[in-house]
């Protein structure tokens, strides 16, 4: 591609809206757009060239591992929902509209009952399973206060799979499967990655990992023990638990528990004095949707109280319930190893979860078993968000002066810089390069454009292409210059060998 021709609207300026440097970088390499400061982003050709090859990464080991890709409707029957259960749950972040016939719809954030409607309709016996389907389909998520860019965009790029089986015993090898197969995705990207216990959350289901990209500036914070390979969400984390005695300090937290249709009840959390409310535990404690501040109340409809406090408290309550609410502290001993427990942070980037029978069992999804008995299917999900990734790779891969996009990611493998373009032998080297890197199937980017070096080089360092050959003054003494993006390294070759080395490189 010759950059004269291409679209790419590099530009100094930094977005207001933008602090993460993946978010900067993006725009300011014009790789997206911004559609009117609400979340939502075009793909310029850079931008989709580079998200297509991400999804093509994740596509290829997917079908090695045996899943089926098909498109489900972006549009989905509010019905299915209602179906399901998840209509009322789910909350304000799902988009809900009517057609011109009245009829309830919505903009789907996730597919579980899409998919499980699909395969209700074609798959009726035990010979027909175990079968994992998947889509990389937009979804679209009507967040309160979209930040980030691609981070936490309302629409955005996502792989979500399901797996249907006649037995948990085979759904349980397809999730370590699944795993396994994130793994390889996420290496082949060349990122960082940590696969952490998780809470499954609106999606529901048991046995929920997720796969998180360090990065300081990731949303999630991820409990780790440095010793063995135990991770966690803060949400989910465990440790080893702590002893008290019996004139320890508690401390009560009152909360609203928000339920469907409206249902609200007192919730009061009672806990060990010097730890904290982890609040996504709690939720789960008392099965509620939500919960919300609440000023101290002597209502009590429920009282949970922290395991760890389980045969010292005095307090009693016509509900009380014993569980984990605890948030896990840096220093913690973790439960595997015994080791001090810390603190990092990661970019949720991919979540799988052991769904059960949650979704099969309430939209009749069966299958005749082997004595003719309708069983419902047992099911597993698995999501990856693949334009988030861009934005991870680039959270893990970057330098002060732009991008440094992976080998598998990169918009393109080699730049070639003409400095002058008015100089007739460094044109005819650069476009003798050109062809013969094309012709050798490299992905190859001429920078043919009339500008000035200094602004040529500038756009080189923010878009990233991870190796560039310059053109410039010193090729009066039989001179070119090699660049590897990552950490601007270069080589000098002479005009005979650069053709060679090229060929050899690539």
């Amino acid at each position: 591609m010759r950059f004269s021709r291409l679209l790419i609207p590099t530009t100094k300026e930094t977005p207001n809206d933008a602090s993460l440097a993946s978010h900067i970088y993006l725009i300011r390499g014009g790789f997206i757009q911004s559609v009117g400061g609400s979340g939502l982003y075009n793909f310029l050709p850079l931008g989709k060239k580079i998200l297509d090859k991400v999804r093509a990464v994740v596509k290829d080991e997917l079908d090695k591992a045996g899943c089926q890709e098909v498109a489900l409707s972006f549009v989905t029957p509010a019905v299915l929902w209602e179906e399901s259960g998840r209509l009322e749950k789910y909350g304000k972040e799902l988009l809900r509209f009517k057609d011109r016939k009245n009829n309830d719809f919505i903009l789907g954030p996730t597919h579980e009952e899409m998919m499980v409607n699909m395969v209700r309709q074609t798959v009726k016996s035990y010979k027909q399973l175990p079968l994992n389907l998947y889509q990389i389909n937009l979804k679209f998520r009507d967040e309160i206060r979209p930040r980030f860019g691609l981070m936490r965009g309302r629409e955005f790029l996502m792989k979500d799979g399901y797996s249907f089986h006649a037995t948990t015993e085979d759904m349980q090898r397809e999730f370590a499967l699944m795993e396994e197969t994130y793994k390889k995705i996420f290496t082949r990207l060349g990122l960082e990655f940590r696969v952490v216990d998780a809470d499954s959350g609106a999606i529901g289901g048991s046995g929920s990992k997720e796969f998180m990209v360090l990065a300081d500036s990731g949303e999630d914070t991820i409990v780790v023990c440095p010793d063995c390979e135990y991770g966690a969400n803060i949400e989910a984390a465990i440790s080893k638990p702590k002893i008290y005695e019996s004139d320890c300090d508690i401390k009560i937290i009152t909360m609203k528990a928000l339920y469907d249709e409206g249902e609200t009840k007192i919730v009061h959390f009672a806990l060990p004095a010097e730890v904290e409310l982890q609040d996504v535990k709690a939720c789960n404690a008392v099965k509620a949707n939500e919960l919300v501040e609440c000023e101290e109340s002597n209502d009590i409809n429920i009282l949970v109280v922290d395991a760890t406090l389980n045969g010292l408290d005095t307090l009693s309550a016509e509900e009380k319930t014993y569980a984990d609410i605890s948030a896990v502290q840096e220093g913690d001993t973790c439960a595997t190893c015994g080791g001090a427990l810390t603190y990092t942070k990661g970019i949720e980037a991919g979540h799988i979860f052991q769904l059960g029978t949650q979704y099969s069992e309430p939209l009749v999804c069966n299958f005749l078993d082997e004595n003719g008995k309708a069983q419902p299917m047992v099911m597993g999900t698995y999501g990856i968000g693949v334009s988030r990734l861009l934005a991870g790779i680039i959270e893990q891969n970057h330098d002060d002066k732009g991008c440094i996009w992976t080998k598998e990611a990169a918009p393109f493998d080699l730049q070639i810089m003409i400095s002058n373009i008015k100089d007739e032998a460094q044109v005819a080297l650069g476009e003798k390069l050109y062809e013969v890197m094309l012709s050798k199937g490299v992905d190859v980017l001429l920078d043919d454009r009339k500008d000035r070096f200094g602004a040529k080089m500038k756009d080189y360092e923010l878009i990233g292409v991870p190796h560039a050959v310059v053109i410039g003054k010193k090729l009066s003494d039989g001179i070119v210059e090699f660049i590897t993006r990552d950490g601007m390294q270069k080589v000098e070759l002479t005009v005979d060998s650069v053709e060679d080395f090229l060929k050899e490189r690539f």
